[in-house]
């Protein structure tokens, strides 16, 4: 059961504590905003980190619904689970990246998972899996093009294609993806970015003369699919984007760029009281009450995602006005200082949204905390229940 408040927005579920409302059209829409936007290339929608905390099985089931073929995953674990849950290879690619030594290579080929390779101790693992198995493995390799994480370095990239080339006139795996991954394409004019598009270029070079004829090339995240069209190759991967906020706040907002945001955090007051001035509020007193107020206890707190850098500064929206996180953020709540004005138990608290109705958006906590909006949509953790709405599967 949901009913509406007096800014229009909907209250939470009756009898919950706090919940996650993720909105699949929106997400639908986001979708279509950026293949709008780019015009030719194949989108990959990355779902990694549970979908940036938004749901990884549900936003891939409404990706795949909205005709996407590609599902991008960090851990092979990430990977393995969207198989679990019904998403086939005959629906989706599913591409993770981020492995370790010992890590589920052969279960990962049985599952007709993409996997991406960086050096040669992965090749050599991943070849012991594809024998074991018999089944030929799908690889995209992985350049550094300075960005310093993972992926091959230029003066090693010439030996592992040798050697994924070799693999694969063996029969033994079939390179589908060339990739690498920007450093700074959220910072437009950044110097990094004109060498990374010269080091992927040179990097495919190489692989071309080396004989490999991969399905797709890919270097493009978020930002670079908003604002760098020359990085599109054939396939582009928003990740924060599709799920509606800037990775480029500096340049626009979601609006600017077509995109709504689809989650909403929202909480009901849990205890309101009365006290004097002078009263200190949560550990360590670091908020004392100026007067007599109003102190609204709202029932989430790090453990539950919201950041302790949001003591003293974290917004907040009870009955379309704005208040401020009064003291240190705990473990299960935090205060808010409600003032003068009038609130009862059970009030919706809606700590951030698409920001339609005025309250606060994700980028908003984010600038109130020192962080970037994908920390705060990301650690939202499992003691809140994510709602979905929208669904078309």
């Amino acid at each position: 059961m949901t009913t509406a408040n007096t800014t229009g927005t909907t209250l939470l579920t009756e009898g919950v504590r706090a919940e996650a409302t993720i909105d699949l059209a929106a997400l639908r829409g986001n979708l279509a905003a950026l293949r709008e936007r780019t015009h030719g290339p194949e989108l990959m929608a990355v779902v990694k980190a549970d979908a940036y905390g938004h749901g990884a099985v549900s936003c891939a089931r409404e990706a795949v619904a909205a005709g996407t073929r590609w599902l991008g995953t960090a851990t092979p674990e990430e990977a393995l689970a969207l198989r679990a849950a019904g998403i086939g290879a005959d629906q989706a690619r599913v591409l993770c990246w981020l492995w370790t030594p010992g890590g589920p290579w052969a279960e990962a080929v049985r599952a007709g998972i993409d996997i991406s390779v960086s050096g040669r101790w992965a090749m050599d693992e991943l070849l012991a899996a594809v024998r074991e198995t018999g089944i030929q493995a799908r690889v995209h390799l992985k350049a550094d093009t300075g960005l310093g994480r993972n992926g091959c370095q230029p003066r090693d990239w010439p030996d592992l294609v040798a050697a994924a080339r070799a693999a694969e006139a063996e029969g033994l795996v079939q390179v589908v993806g060339l990739w690498s991954h920007f450093a700074a394409a959220d910072e437009p004019g950044h110097p990094s970015i004109r060498l990374q598009l010269d080091g992927f270029a040179e990097a495919l070079a190489v692989a071309e003369r080396a004989g490999l004829r991969p399905e797709v090339r890919h270097l493009a995240n978020s930002p670079a699919t908003l604002l760098l069209p020359e990085s599109y190759y054939d396939l582009v991967r928003p990740g924060l984007a599709m799920y509606g906020l800037s990775p480029v706040p500096e340049v626009g907002g979601p609006a600017d760029f077509g995109l709504r945001p689809v989650m909403a955090l929202t909480a009901r007051l849990a205890l309101v009281k009365h006290v004097p001035g002078g009263h200190g509020v949560s550990y360590g007193h670091h908020y004392t009450t100026s007067g007599e107020t109003t102190l609204g206890l709202v029932p989430v707190g790090y453990a539950d995602g919201i950041p302790r850098h949001a003591s003293g500064s974290g917004p907040v929206q009870v009955g379309g006005k704005w208040y401020t996180v009064a003291g240190r953020v705990a473990m299960d709540q935090f205060v808010i200082d409600l003032g003068g004005d009038t609130a009862g138990v059970g009030d919706e608290v809606r700590l951030f949204g698409n920001g339609e109705h005025g309250e606060p958006t994700a980028e908003d906590w984010g600038r109130a905390c020192g962080t970037i909006s994908y920390e705060i949509v990301t650690r939202i953790g499992t003691r809140v229940p994510r709602r979905y709405l929208g669904a078309s599967w």
